[in-house]
């Protein structure tokens, strides 16, 4: 059975828009990555974890931060190109990209060296516009910023 993820969508309004908060993967193969290489910040769930405890223990491993408080919105699953379903729920919050800190992941670098490097699963987070976000996001992501613009549309305050 392919692993199953689970993820938070922050989203805000900016000067009458809606903004979604994404993050870049650490690591030297992102590092020269952009168009297509963001993500929501997601993991995937332990055995016997409630997926959206999941997404909220994800969020804050990755950003270093506690997840927000507040309704979630769930989001229509989407099934990745590798297989993993990821699971996720909009949520209205804001926050400052240039505080958080990320946990680290251990790499063998240079590839088949035999020598581990510790890297930040994370290595940026920024706001986006929908438009831009579309843009930004991992292919098998961009679902959710769809979902999203529609729940916001069907009611704008969710």
């Amino acid at each position: 059975m392919p692993p199953v993820s689970a993820g938070l969508l922050l989203f805000r309004e900016r000067g009458g828009g809606i903004e979604v908060l994404l993050v870049h993967p650490g690591g030297p193969y992102w590092k020269r990555r952009d168009r297509g290489a963001w993500s929501i910040p997601k993991g995937e769930i332990a055995p016997g974890e409630d997926a959206a405890d999941a997404a909220a223990r994800e969020f804050a491993e990755e950003l270093g931060i506690p997840a927000p408080s507040g309704p979630r919105i769930p989001l229509a699953p989407r099934r990745q190109p590798g297989g993993k379903l990821v699971r996720a729920w909009a949520v209205r919050a804001d926050l400052d990209p240039s505080r958080i800190t990320s946990n680290t992941v251990s790499i063998e670098w240079p590839p088949r060296s035999g020598h581990r490097q510790p890297f930040p699963e994370v290595d940026r987070a920024a706001w986006f516009p929908l438009a831009t976000a579309r843009d930004k996001i991992v292919k098998g992501q961009v679902g959710f910023l769809d979902d999203l613009a529609r729940v916001l549309k069907a009611s704008p305050e969710p």
